[in-house]
Order: C-alpha cells, then structure tokens, then sequence
C-alpha cells in the first residue's frame, strides 16, 4: 500500500479533527489560580428577589452567632414563625419542687452479661425527665415589625400590600424590601452587623409623615415545645421587661425569665416617641418631618450602653465583611457547562454557603434548624455536627471551624465521667446537648454510637490542613480518649473470636431494635477510621503504638454481607423490602468514609441495589449528598450529580436556600452535606488516583471552573 503526501496530510488533519472533537467532548473541569474567578459576578447572579407576600420561610441575615429572619415587609410584621437568635439566647426553668437534675436515675440494661446505666425515659421520673429533655432550651430575643395603618386606621392585613419585593444582595449582605400601601410606597433596608448582636432599618415611607408607619418590639417568654420559634406569648406573667434607660432617641430593656437575663438597647434617628402597649410590647413611632428613619437594635447577654453604631457604620461593615467571606476559600463555577441544570446546582451551593456562613459558623455548633427556628429545644447533634461543619476544611474556610471545635476540650470531663459510670474506657460522646453538654434521657441518644469517631476525623483534617506538632499534641488527648472508647466499647464475642458493636445500639438509620441489633455497617466502618487514624496519630507523635487498638481493630467483625450485598446491620431481615428507607447508611461506607474494612466489589453491587430500590422519599437532605459521594467514590461521576438535584420533596432547596420536605424545616445538614460533596467530587479524595474533578462527568456537559477546594480522607 503506497501512501502519497496529500493521504498522509489529509490522515493528520482528520486525526487533530477527532482530537479536538474529543477534548470538546471530555470534561473541561479545570483547577485555576486563585483570583481567576469573578467570584462577585458568580455570587450575584443569585442573588435573592422573592414577589410573594407569604413564604415557607425567612430571608435572614446574620453573623454566625446571631440572625434574624424576616418576610416580605423586610421585619418581623406578620409571620409569628420568624426570629430573632443568638448563640447565647439559652433558657432554663427551674427543676421539679425537690428534685435535682443529678438525682435522676439511670436504667440498668443488661448489656454483654452487666448491668449498665443508660440515660433512657423513666414513667418512674416523669416529671424529671420531662424537664431534663426539655431544658435548658433556645429562645427567641424578640419579635421586630412593622406598623402599618391604612387611611381610616385599621392594621394593614398581609393582603393589602401591593407590588411586593424584596432583594438580598448576598454580595454584601444588605436586604432591602419594597412594597405599597394604598399607593403609599415603603421601603425598608435590613442589615446584620457581622460581628455583634446588632440590627439595624432604614425604613423610608410618606407613611411616616402621615403617623401610619411605626415599629413593634414584642417580647416572649421561651417556649417549651420540641419544635417551636422559641416563643410563647401566653404567659406575660412569667417574665418581666422593664425600661432602666431612656433619653431623646434611645432606649435600653431590661429583660428577666427564671434566672435567665439580657438586656436590649435601641436607638433611632431624628425625633420619635416609644410607648408600651402592654407589659411585653412597645410601639415606636417616628416623628413626622422626615420621610425615612433609622433605627439600630442591639442584644446582650450582659450590661449594655447607649454607644451603639449608626446605621451607616453597621451598613459599612456589612458591605466590607461579606465580599471578605465571599472571596475566602474555595469557589466554584458551572456557568459554562452545557446541562441546563448547572443554573440550579450553582444556587443551591451559593445558597448554601450563605446559609451555613448565617446558621453554622459560630461559637457553638448549630442546632440542625440553624437560627431559624428551635428544633429539639434548640440544642444541637454532635453526630450531625460533621454534616455542618466538616466542609468547611474543604472549603479551606478554617477559621469558621475553628470557633466550635471547642465542644470536644470543653466536654472531655462529662464524656469521660460518661464512660467510666457505664464501666467503659476512654471519652463518649453524647448525641444532643446544649452548651452545658448535658445529654437528656433518650432511647435514641443513649444509644447512637455513630457520633463517637467523629472528633478523629475532625482532627485528622486539622492535621492535614495544618500539619505541625502543634496540631498534633492539641488533638492528642481527645484522639487518645475517642479511640479508647472504641476499644472498650467493642466486645470480645470468645465464640466467634471478633469483637462486635452492641447491643444495644442505635444505628444511623434509627429504625431498628436496639437491645437485639449488633454490628451496624457504618459503625463497624467508622470504628475501623476511627482505630487506624488514632494509631497514624500517634506513630505522627512518635509514640508506642497501643497494642488494645491493634487488638480490637485486627479482630473487629467485618461489615455484614448477605446475598454480596452490604446490609445496614448483621442479620437484618427484609432489608431490601422492609428496611429500605431512612438513610441508607451503607452508602456512606464507601463515600463520606474511604471504604475501612469493605470490599469494592461488594460496595458497587450495594450501591446499585440502593439506587433500585431506595425510597427517597422518606430520606432526610443528607442522605443525597452521601449517596452522591459514593457514586463518585465508585466511579459514577454522573449519578454523583443526579444525587445533588435529586427531585425527592427531601431534597428540594426553596428559594432562600433552605431545605425541608418533611423534615425540620429548615434542615441545615442538607446544605453542609452538599458543599462537603461538591468539594469531594471536584478536589477528590486519598486514593483517587490523581482523576482530576473526579466526582464530574467528562462527557462534555458540565465545566467546572475552580480555585481552592482541598482533598477530602
């Protein structure tokens, strides 16, 4: 065969043909420089604009430690639901005439042949254990609105508000809401100020001068409910508010509930008279040579003064503070991608991290419905803490992390004094507390042992974002601590020679018999984390090695198996008919966790059987994330993006970011999941074997721009 020139040349010419087909046709997801991204034109293009007068939820604006959530009037005026927060805004009321919260007494569970003490609900105890669940709890500061009068002096109703609406600009965390009364405009301009309990209006409105536009402050008792606002406006005479200071344009509350006390300074521009409507509420009207106002309101816990920043101060801060946050970290664009869903997955992950920079970035872990409203009194799930906060390492954002990694050192004792009364080594970690660490009597809580390795990969990914010898001996004693438990906690069944987990135990997925279930597959997983991280941990410190991890951790129970397929714990019956719904925590075996003790070959099989016959829609918002993570881990870049716009009601991010379905609403982990797997599917993971963006499709429809993300374990 003789091949002439122009062949040859024409051969070449179809070969770069089919080679630029083919790279137009591979992913163009590309790690670039940081700064490359316009990451205000990225962030602004969702920017918040809602036109209805009544939503699920509030737009918020915070700090972290404080938020306030509002609707479409820009403040508190019409949605009882909407609050006011803090971080410390934590209520106590007093025990039981006679009791005391350390009189109560634990049941003894028979457990491997001794009796153990466990925190569980006692008919015996009602009234203790009914105040031992329910305190102390979180409550609302305050309720802010408006006042709103038509012509012949009736309250305005939601209803006769025309032309609603309402804009955040997440740029600079500025919200400014507009809306007309009987042809009146009004505006209102909220802002946060990002360091301190702070509030603060501008409100701009001919209503002013006419005498028809005012605002409100109302102040509850705490609400006693699992689910609530925090609020109860049924029982004034429970708490006391009093004026201590007032002058021209400023005023300070004194506030008193049981032995709970803060106090709430407001101050306003201009003229303008306060008035008290009843014991609780005052009324604020401005005076009428101006058509705009300015009011700023601030909470403490302690003593408070009269020097509070301006509007314009608080409005300059904020507008500094946000584009700060914004440019800090990782970042990501999908504006270039050729699936038309790209717009949707990139609001929910600026969305999400507005919601999480609000509701999970402060001292204190959050509550799994952040600042928005109370869940489980308020108090916050140390096994949901690493939904919340783990991405932030990813993101490279440390020093939101930072603020409440403190839990761990600051519950050490109680976890220690926790495992010793239950005869066990080591630190165990309680499931729900408040700031106090106290843990309530509760099946679940006394039994859930997935929360227990969790500060190890927390300080396994401070160690990999800081690797120094200081990283290390911070971490030792809770590294040290955590891994003892493991091992006392594991049991030493001399039959089968392996050491098995419960019972009783709980498991991720809460549905099971705890004094009948054994070996849970993520927890015999996690615990295998757990032990080999802890025994990396101090091979990095140069000590021995401990030979009762090495023990427990060769000897462990494998991960169940039935029909090659991973089950949610050993022996489980009908687990793809009757058990296949909640969270199927199998998949995290091989996603959230890097696969300790499972075999590749069994995950694939089990991951494709989940995708069969799951019932998502009785899932909670994180089990999509984790799914999605393991589809990448497996090699499934495309059913990883399915899992993140999944349609499943449990999955569905409204238009403030916020997820529900069913669940607590909002349902904070949902978005924290998310951002964790939108960082582990673009930067990867240990053993990715250096795929680049190795959680996205190369097909061609997706681009992913990005700057920043870190590797995930």
């Amino acid at each position: 065969m003789i091949i002439t020139f122009s062949k040859l040349k024409m051969c070449v010419k179809r070969l770069v043909l089919l080679l630029f087909i083919f790279s137009n046709l591979a992913g163009r997801a590309q790690q670039v420089s940081r700064g490359t991204i316009d990451r205000k034109a990225l962030v602004s293009r969702h920017n918040l604009k809602i036109t209805g007068a009544k939503s699920a939820g509030p737009t918020q604006v915070g700090n972290g430690n404080f938020a306030y959530g509002f609707d479409i009037t820009g403040m508190q005026t019409y949605d009882d639901q909407f609050t006011t927060m803090s971080q410390w805004s934590w209520h106590s009321t007093h025990p039981p005439k006679g009791m005391k919260p350390a009189g109560f007494k634990q049941t003894l569970v028979d457990t491997h042949g001794r009796m153990v003490g466990y925190d569980l609900p006692d008919s015996n105890q009602p009234e203790l254990t009914q105040w031992l669940a329910s305190n102390p709890h979180r409550f609302n500061l305050g309720k802010i609105g408006l006042i709103l009068k038509k012509e012949d002096g009736s309250m305005a109703l939601p209803d006769d508000l025309q032309n609603p609406v309402q804009y955040l600009n997440l740029w600079s965390g500025i919200a400014e809401s507009n809306f007309t009364l009987q042809g009146q405009n009004v505006k209102v301009t909220t802002i946060c100020d990002p360091d301190k309990d702070i509030l603060s209006f501008k409100i701009e409105s001919d209503l002013i001068t006419e005498g028809r536009l005012g605002i409100f402050l109302n102040f509850p008792y705490a609400s006693l409910k699992y689910f609530s606002n925090g609020s109860d406006y049924t029982k004034p005479l429970l708490h006391r508010t009093s004026i201590i200071l007032k002058n021209k344009n400023s005023v300070i509350f004194d506030r008193h509930m049981d032995s709970t006390s803060y106090q709430v300074a407001c101050k306003w521009s201009g003229s303008g008279s306060i008035k008290k409507q009843s014991a609780h509420n005052y009324s604020f009207y401005p005076g009428k040579k101006s058509t705009s106002i300015e009011y700023v309101f601030a909470f403490s816990p302690s003593k408070i003064g009269y020097n509070l920043p301006s509007f314009t101060e608080i409005k300059a801060k904020s507008a500094k503070h946000w584009p700060a946050f914004w440019k800090s970290g990782a970042a990501i664009d999908l504006s270039q991608s050729k699936d038309p869903r790209w717009f949707e997955l990139e609001r929910r992950i600026i969305l999400s991290e507005y919601v999480m920079a609000i509701n999970a970035a402060g001292n204190f872990p959050p509550q799994e419905t952040g600042l928005v409203n109370n869940s489980w009194y308020g108090r916050f799930h140390y096994e949901m803490y690493w939904w919340h906060a783990a991405h932030y390492a990813l993101w490279d954002r440390w020093p939101l992390l930072h603020k409440s990694l403190h839990v761990y050192s600051d519950n050490l004792v109680s976890s220690l004094k926790r495992a010793k009364l239950q005869g066990y080594a080591g630190a165990r970690w309680p499931k729900c507390t408040g700031p106090d660490g106290r843990e309530w009597p509760d099946k679940t809580h006394a039994w859930l042992i997935w929360q227990q390795p969790h500060p190890i990969f927390f300080a396994e990914l401070d160690y990999r974002a800081h690797p120094t010898l200081q990283t290390l001996k911070k971490w030792n004693k809770i590294v040290e601590k955590t891994a003892d438990f493991l091992t006392s906690y594991a049991f030493l069944d001399t039959v089968r020679k392996q050491y098995i987990l419960g019972p009783p135990v709980k498991t991720v997925p809460e549905n099971n018999e705890p004094l009948t279930t054994q070996n849970p597959a993520f927890e015999l997983a996690y615990w295998r984390y757990g032990l080999q991280t802890a025994l990396q941990w101090r091979k990095e410190l140069k000590l021995p090695p401990k030979p009762e991890w090495e023990k427990v951790l060769k000897n462990l129970a494998p991960i169940p198996v039935k029909d090659s397929l991973y089950e949610q714990w050993e022996g489980i019956d009908e687990m793809w008919t009757k058990f296949n719904f909640e969270h199927p925590a199998m998949a995290g075996i091989f996603g959230v966790l890097p696969g300790n003790g499972a075999d590749r070959h069994i995950m694939e099989k089990t991951y494709q059987k989940i995708q069969a016959v799951w019932k998502y829609d009785t899932g909670w918002g994180w089990d999509f994330p984790m799914v999605a993570m393991s589809a990448a881990r497996l090699g499934h870049p495309e059913q990883a993006v399915d899992m993140l716009l999944h349609p499943s009601k449990k999955f569905g991010f409204d238009e403030h970011g916020f997820v529900g379905g069913g669940n607590p609403y909002p349902y904070i982990p949902s978005n924290g999941g998310l951002l964790y797997a939108i960082a582990f599917m673009t930067a990867g993971w240990d053993g990715d074997q250096n795929i680049h963006e190795p959680g996205w499709p190369k097909d061609g429809s997706w681009t992913v721009k990005w700057e920043g993300f870190k590797k995930a374990p």
